[in-house]
């Protein structure tokens, strides 16, 4: 048996060893037994012991007031390096840098081919037209750059069409383009982005090895295929891999921004996009937490040496990071390149299914939460990677999933439990009136801290669209009192929905999110 072989592993069904399955399933479903445990817990208290629930609440909401600020200095940070990022010549950066001095064996930044794979399945022209047009406007060398159109043969009716389409108008822009069909049904495989993309680079990798660039030449970009590339994401990004230490040993992270269609949709999903956005922006404040997420880069030699993308996962995006943090033995990391990507706010006909394919899109997000049984399970198999790192790095994994399944609902919710549960007795104390005043005020204090994610939402909105009036932007700000609604019912309650299917076994797939362009 490979020595290695647990890098290949989706789920607990996946291993032969009945000891090995045992022990791999308890990792599935110990996140969801300490999420349900820690809220189980917290109303039982809240019945049997009120005071010192009370006094808990108190801590914990003040806790959660400094990590707002905290967080508020960090996506302040993130802006700023962010807009300057994005004024800066990084293609006059690379002329200058001449021949790097990383270790990188390459002459300068014209030896470097940008490899950039394009799944798709049942998105619309337009949004196909969109990703390729701004392409077409970065200002890295077009005879640089291999664009691969992954296509689903279970889609291969519609996807010939777009393909032909696509072809015609853009495939003689660059160096080379490809389109792939990946195959239906086959074995040991998760149908999904994870998937077509390993199918799709499998296939670019016969024209790599037949024109004979080398493997430390070629950075490859995972895309969505709505993520709308800025003009100097590329000069930005090479940059990077010739800079940086250990570029065949990083993956490069850009900050997404879910702005394509933020006027089209409606208020409660841009809310939730701003959300997310601001998210990504603080992580890159502190890149040592940093794993990849859905659009991202890396060395096509590491891809290579994993045996590319995992194909019985849904969570592709941040699996391939855990692939090679294993494969190298914990010397892989995620470098922030505080330049912008942009993709699609989840928009759809109406509201009801905009909100049905928003808590959808969160739950496969949350999901993720199965990279936690694989980091457990790979971390005893591996005993080269020290402790303490494999320590820090679980610690921070399992805790951010709790508190996404949790937090919002201890914070919002918690505080009025003891003056439900806790009876005659304690409702008479002094406590037990000062309570909602005390967490009220505290609560209303760290909200105070929307005024600066209002401001970044003004400053990050595109230019708006003649048919919306003024009275659009004055929408956009008061709409952030939907904060809490939004992080009750369209982050926690679907990631303890995701943890749910883990506990119990009952595996998901992968969720196609629809695009939708008005």
């Amino acid at each position: 048996m490979n020595e290695k072989y647990y890098l290949k592993i989706g789920r607990a069904v996946d291993l032969e060893n009945i000891k090995e399955k045992r022990l791999y399933r308890f990792f599935e479903m110990l996140v969801p037994l300490i999420s349900l445990s820690v809220l189980f817990l917290a109303i039982f208290f809240s019945w049997k012991l009120p005071i010192i629930v009370a006094f808990f609440i108190i801590i914990y909401d003040i806790y959660w007031f400094f990590r707002t600020i905290y967080f508020a200095f960090y996506l302040k940070a993130g802006y700023v390096k962010m807009r300057k990022h994005e004024n800066e010549d990084w293609l006059r950066k690379l002329e200058e840098l001449g021949r790097p001095t990383n270790g990188l064996d390459v002459n300068s930044f014209k030896d470097i081919f940008h490899l950039i794979i394009l799944p798709t399945f049942r998105e619309p022209i337009e949004v196909v037209k969109t990703t390729m047009e701004n392409l077409l406007k970065t200002d890295y060398p077009k005879d640089k750059m291999i664009v691969v159109f992954a296509c689903e043969e279970a889609d291969r009716e519609n996807a010939e069409i777009i393909a032909k389409e696509v072809k015609e108008k853009y495939g003689d822009k660059f160096f080379k383009f490809l389109i792939t069909f990946h195959p239906s049904n086959l074995e040991g495989e998760l149908a999904g982005h994870g998937a077509n993309d390993a199918w799709a680079t499998k296939e670019a990798k016969k024209i790599i090895d037949k024109l004979k660039i080398p493997y430390k030449n070629i950075l490859v970009s995972s895309f969505d295929i709505d993520a709308c590339v800025y003009p100097k994401y590329f000069s930005c990004l090479t940059y990077y891999y010739l800079t940086v230490n250990s570029p065949l040993r990083t993956s490069f992270q850009p900050i997404p921004l879910y702005l394509n269609n933020v006027w089209e949709t409606h208020s409660l999903s841009r809310v939730f996009s701003f959300t997310s956005t601001y998210w990504h922006t603080m992580n890159q404040e502190r890149p040592e937490k940093l794993v990849t997420f859905s659009s991202h880069s890396m060395p096509f030699k590491a891809l290579n040496d994993v045996g590319f993308k995992q194909r019985n996962v849904v969570s592709d995006d941040s699996r391939i990071f855990w692939q090679c943090f294993f494969e190298y033995d914990g010397d892989y990391r995620v470098e922030p390149i505080y330049y912008p990507i942009s993709m699609d706010a989840n928009c759809a006909e109406n509201l009801f299914t905009t909100l049905k394919n928003i808590y959808k899109q969160q739950k496969r997000w949350a999901y993720g939460v199965g990279e936690i049984p694989f980091f457990l399970f790979a971390s005893i198999k591996n005993k080269k990677i020290s402790f303490k790192k494999k320590f820090t790095m679980g610690f921070d994994l399992i805790e951010g999933h709790i508190s996404w399944a949790v937090s919002a609902i201890l914070i919002f919710l918690l505080g009025w439990l003891p003056l439900i549960l806790g009876g005659a007795e304690f409702s008479q104390t002094l406590l037990s009136y000062n309570l909602p005043k005390v967490t009220g005020a505290i609560l209303t204090i760290t909200m105070s801290s929307l005024i600066m994610s209002i401001w970044l939402s003004m400053l990050l909105l595109p230019p708006r669209p003649a048919k919306y009036g003024k009275f659009k932007h004055f929408l956009t700000a008061i709409e952030w009192i939907m904060i809490p609604f939004v992080m009750i019912f369209f982050s926690a309650l679907p990631a303890l929905h995701a943890q749910m299917h883990w506990l119990f076994g009952k595996y998901m797939g992968f969720w196609v999110t629809p695009k939708v362009r008005k």
